[in-house]
């Protein structure tokens, strides 16, 4: 018997070394985007550790950004590799496609072009990941992919604050792993300019570092193409004491006078040193958003002066080889067909009623609008309007380029809201995609700052709404999302903790506060008596309690909710294997969200204090809560500021905000804090008020 189990003990052993039996178990991988067809047929022999060698028979090296392979050879003899690639723009696939196929001991990748060989690595690079993450062998597969949409870049916007500049780095390696191709960067100061020294914030990246970035980006086929404000939004150039003279109205920095030449001398001149700065970018984005100028009381419509400024920055882009982008918001405002893009309410015979009456103002105006210049329709809220695709299909039917724009963030605090707008980041990327168009825009606007690690998961949302469409529901992306990002371990839905965290968030704005005014405070008079709720008076001891029991349990829900929240980020923190600091960040969020609240429960037990003994003990409590207020703050700032420029320079010049953007109102990184600096100095105010009227007494 003895011999038996030894025998059996011998075979098992050998089992186990020889096939390595326990890695044969078939793993579960999920990619994004999500490719057109994705098959898998078992288990092959290969683990990551595997692949050592690869081949081209061109003897063409992998292209950079292939450090996740390790120290990978090329060897000459084909039998040798594991990984095999070549590209054959014959190939019967689109652009940028590719075909990746592992058999047993094989990885074979067949790219249309580089940007297909690049997406088929990047694949690879995820089912990498899974392998490893589920300690299995890769799959036996094969996918075929492909874009659905051409372009599919993201928006930087550096208006109020930059990033370090590895993490752009980073960065832009992460966007090639998920098949982005673009970025517009909205440079604003943060260009250290030749033509116009003045302009340049003293922390903007140098003409020589935005080269060597966008450089790195064409490597990964991704290019950078900068976003360089006019007619309007030009509060950055205008709030100098230099540039006062071009103002459209002198009292107000927000836009140039498009009838002085000037104007255009100082706006070519961004234009230079931004397209030098930028050389491989195939667009020229000049904005002119939200602005209506009068030429300084010239008599000339808005409309007329606007057209005429876009038909001479628009010679300057064709000038420079470069296809203008145009924001057009404000030629069909002008002209009355601009609401019914927001109002998805309206049935198709409304809209078509609106646009009846008004077409002929835009008809007017037809003979003015440049052939060269992309129209980009941004809707971030309602891109399902039929009226938002009656003004595309308008663009198209009369001869005009025309690009959407969606949104990963508009106006939100501390993080996107509305499920990071998935469902209408995907419903314009389907209809841009069902009506045929080129491209699609992310923007990613910094009026509210938000840390860019929580922009990411709509990123990657809209990488792979663009690149596939809806072959997955946003239940199945959310999973999907978890997978790639942290782990497989903490792909299941009890780690769902964003979209919880939303909720806190919006409350959190205003919770100290008399209605929306987080965005006001600074410029009040009396921000105590105008933007902040009252405190409780010791001759009307309860009233204050009952008077906010509704923010009382609201604050209560808030706290309960960010416990749960927390434990969830501290599970995931334990188990993820990547991307640990975006953890870090929402656990920064997540913390301040929960804090604000137990001010207001402080102050309950305040109101009820029946004794002095009882107001002294809740007084103390505040003091407490107060230095614990200033250590979260801390630790808030440590972890921001270890990607981003977190404080302005000092001697940096704030325009006139016209906006109230919470991020342009300081210097210092103090304006994500405004309410609750202002209400503990509130407090303390009225308890030394107390404490004197007691000694009085």
């Amino acid at each position: 018997m003895n011999i038996f189990f030894k025998i059996l003990f011998f075979a098992a052993t050998n089992l186990f070394f020889s096939c390595n039996f326990f890695a044969l178990k078939m793993g579960d991988f999920k990619l994004l985007p999500t490719p057109q067809n994705f098959q898998i047929n078992g288990v092959s022999n290969l683990q990551t550790e595997d692949i050592l060698f690869f081949y081209n028979p061109n003897k063409k090296n992998l292209p950079p950004g292939s450090g996740f392979l390790g120290n990978i050879k090329r060897v000459d003899v084909e039998e040798n590799a594991q990984l095999i690639f070549t590209i054959n723009p014959g190939i019967k696939i689109k652009d940028e496609g590719y075909t990746l196929k592992i058999l047993k001991e094989k990885i074979i990748i067949k790219a249309k072009d580089k940007a297909g060989l690049i997406y088929g690595l990047a694949s690879l690079e995820q089912l990498m990941e899974d392998s490893e993450d589920q300690a299995v062998n890769l799959p036996i597969c094969e996918i075929k992919d492909y874009p659905l949409l051409t372009y599919r870049p993201i928006h930087l916007d550096l208006k109020h604050h930059r990033e370090t500049l590895e993490y752009y780095y980073d960065l832009i390696d992460e966007l090639k792993k998920y098949k982005i191709n673009g970025i517009i960067a909205e440079v604003e100061d943060k260009i250290e300019y030749k033509r116009e020294s003045l302009i340049g914030s003293s922390d903007a990246f140098s003409i020589n570092d935005w080269q060597k970035l966008s450089e790195y980006a064409k490597e990964r086929n991704i290019s950078i193409s900068p976003l360089v404000q006019g007619l309007g939004h030009a509060s950055f150039v205008l709030k100098h004491e230099q540039y006062k003279n071009l103002r459209d109205d002198l009292e107000s920095d927000w836009a140039f006078n498009p009838l002085d030449t000037k104007t255009y001398k100082v706006q070519y001149n961004l234009y230079e040193d931004a397209l030098e700065a930028l050389p491989h970018g195939k667009y020229l984005h000049i904005g002119g958003d939200e602005v209506k100028t009068t030429g300084r009381n010239s008599g000339k419509s808005a409309l007329e002066l606007q057209l005429m400024w876009l038909n001479k920055v628009c010679k300057f882009a064709e000038e420079k080889g470069r296809i203008p982008i145009f924001w057009d918001d404000m030629l069909l405002k002008q002209v009355g067909v601009y609401r019914p893009m927001f109002q998805p309410e309206r049935s198709k015979k409304e809209v078509d009623s609106i646009w009846n009456k008004n077409e002929y103002k835009l008809k007017e105006f037809l003979p003015l609008l440049p052939k060269n210049c992309v129209y980009m329709r941004w809707n971030y809220h309602t891109p399902e309007a039929y009226g938002n695709t009656k003004v595309i299909e308008w663009y198209r039917d009369n001869g005009l380029q025309v690009m959407g724009a969606t949104a990963g963030q508009t106006r939100w605090v501390l993080m996107p809201q509305r499920e990071g707008n998935l469902k209408q980041i995907r419903d314009f990327a389907m209809s841009s995609i069902k009506t045929g168009l080129q491209g699609l825009l992310l923007t990613l606007w910094d009026d509210d700052s938000p840390h860019f690690e929580l922009y990411k998961r709509g990123i990657i949302g809209f990488a792979n709404d663009t690149w596939s469409g809806g072959k997955i529901s946003i239940t199945e992306f959310k999973k999907a999302y978890r997978q790639r990002v942290y782990s497989i371990r903490v792909a299941s839905p009890e780690f769902a903790f964003i979209d919880q965290l939303e909720t806190p968030v919006a409350e959190w704005k205003n919770i100290l506060l008399k209605g929306n005014k987080r965005n006001y405070l600074m410029k009040m008079e009396n921000p105590y008596e105008e933007g902040l709720i009252e405190l409780p008076k010791l001759k009307n001891l309860g009233y204050w309690t009952e008077k906010f029991k509704g923010r009382i349990k609201l604050a209560e829900n808030m706290i309960l909710s960010c416990d749960s929240i927390s434990s969830k980020i501290k599970q995931m923190q334990r188990m993820a294997s990547r991307n640990k600091y975006s953890l870090e960040i929402y656990e920064r969020v997540n913390e301040l969200v929960g804090f604000t609240p137990k001010l207001l429960l402080l102050l309950r037990l305040f109101d009820q204090a029946q004794n002095e003994e009882q107001r002294i003990t809740a007084s103390e409590k505040i003091s407490f809560l107060k230095k614990e207020f200033f250590n979260l703050k801390d630790r808030f700032e440590e972890s921001y500021s270890k990607t981003r420029i977190i404080h302005k320079p000092k001697e940096y010049i704030l325009d006139q905000d016209h906006h109230h953007h919470l991020a342009n109102q300081l210097h210092s990184f103090d304006w994500q804090f405004t309410a609750e600096l202002l209400m503990f100095e509130k407090i303390s105010d009225q308890l030394k008020v107390y404490r004197q009227n007691e000694t009085d007494n």
